[in-house]
C-alpha cells in the first residue's frame, strides 16, 4: 500500500512538472480586451457618479472591487472550459498552477488596499498605482508559462504603476483615468499578444 501510495504522489508531482513546463494557452484573447473595455466602463461610471472619489474613498473601493471580481470571474470560467479542451489530459494541474502564480499578487493587492484604508487612509491616492504594480507582479510570475511577448503586459503595467504614482496629486488623487488608461490598455496589449501568439482559430474557440 505504501508503495502505491509513492507511486501516485510520484505520478502527481510528475504531472505538476509537466504542467509547469507547458505553455499555458487558457487565457482567451476576446475575454481579456472585454476586461479591459469592463475597465473603461467602470472609469466612466466613477466620472459620472463619483465626482470627488476622496470624499468617499468607500464608494470608490467597492467600484473597483467589483469590476476586478467581474474581470477574474470572467477570465476563470473561461479559462476553465479552454483548459479543458486545449490541455485536456492536464488541465486540473494546468489550472492550479496558471492559479497559483497570480494568486499571491491579488492576494497582496487585497491586503494594501484594506490596510491603506483601515489605517493610513492619508496614503489612498497611492491605489491605482500599486494596483498595477501588483498586476505586474502576477504577470512576471506566470512569465515562464505564457508567451514570451507577455513580458511586455508585465512591463506596461510596472511603468503605468510608477507613472501613476509619480504623476498622482491632490487634485487628481484617485482619477479614473488612473484606472481606465492603464487598465483599458495594458487588457489590450495582452489580449492583441495573446491573439498572435495562439493564433486566430483558437482564439475564437
Amino acid at each position: 500500500m505504501r508503495d502505491l501510495d509513492e507511486a501516485l504522489a510520484d505520478i502527481t508531482a510528475i504531472r505538476s512538472q509537466m504542467a509547469r513546463g507547458t505553455e499555458f494557452h487558457g487565457y482567451g484573447p476576446m475575454t481579456v480586451a472585454a476586461t479591459g473595455m469592463l475597465a473603461v466602463l467602470a472609469a466612466g461610471i466613477q466620472a459620472l457618479l463619483l465626482p470627488d472619489p476622496t470624499a468617499d474613498v468607500f464608494t470608490y473601493l467597492v467600484l473597483w472591487v467589483v469590476t476586478a471580481a467581474i474581470s477574474v470571474i470572467m477570465i476563470g470560467v473561461e479559462m476553465v472550459a479552454r483548459t479543458q479542451r486545449i490541455h485536456s489530459g492536464l488541465a486540473d494541474e494546468m489550472i492550479h498552477s496558471a492559479a497559483e502564480q497570480f494568486i499571491p499578487a491579488g492576494v497582496a493587492g487585497a491586503l494594501i488596499s484594506f490596510v491603506l484604508f483601515r489605517f493610513a487612509p492619508q496614503s489612498l491616492w497611492m491605489l491605482p498605482g500599486l494596483w498595477q504594480i501588483m498586476f505586474s507582479l502576477g504577470i512576471f510570475a506566470a512569465c515562464h508559462s505564457l508567451p514570451a511577448p507577455m513580458r511586455a503586459g508585465g512591463a506596461w503595467y510596472l511603468a503605468a504603476g510608477l507613472a501613476s504614482l509619480a504623476l498622482a496629486s491632490e487634485e487628481h488623487a484617485l482619477s479614473p483615468w488612473a484606472m481606465a488608461l492603464p487598465f483599458g490598455i495594458g487588457q489590450f496589449l495582452i489580449a492583441t499578444m495573446l491573439y498572435c501568439c495562439v493564433g486566430k482559430s483558437d482564439a475564437d474557440g
